[in-house]
């Protein structure tokens, strides 16, 4: 879709510039812009909230991530040396 819309002169010369820094058009810039700004603004995520929930093959998501992280807790134990004792040490 096409649209019209009045940008300050500054604004459209370093649009200018930037576009020919990265061998792209002016339009292609905007469209990236506005890419970027949707996935900032979190309206992209969203979507994919409950993508999930009617899987029956994938158990309990919360024993899932305790399982992995007690793994991980016994895989690569803190090293004392970077991050100090432990409060219990």
């Amino acid at each position: 879709m096409r649209f019209l819309a009045d940008i300050p002169d500054d604004d459209v010369q370093w649009l200018d510039r930037r576009a020919a820094e990265e061998g792209k058009s002016r339009a292609a810039l905007l469209r990236e812009a506005v890419t970027a700004f949707r996935a900032e603004s979190g309206e992209g995520i969203e979507r994919y909230f409950g993508m999930w929930k009617d899987r029956r093959d994938l158990g309990d998501g919360v024993e899932e991530q305790r399982r992995l992280r007690a793994d991980s807790a016994r895989v690569a134990p803190r090293d004392a040396d970077l991050f100090g004792p432990r409060a219990s040490e």
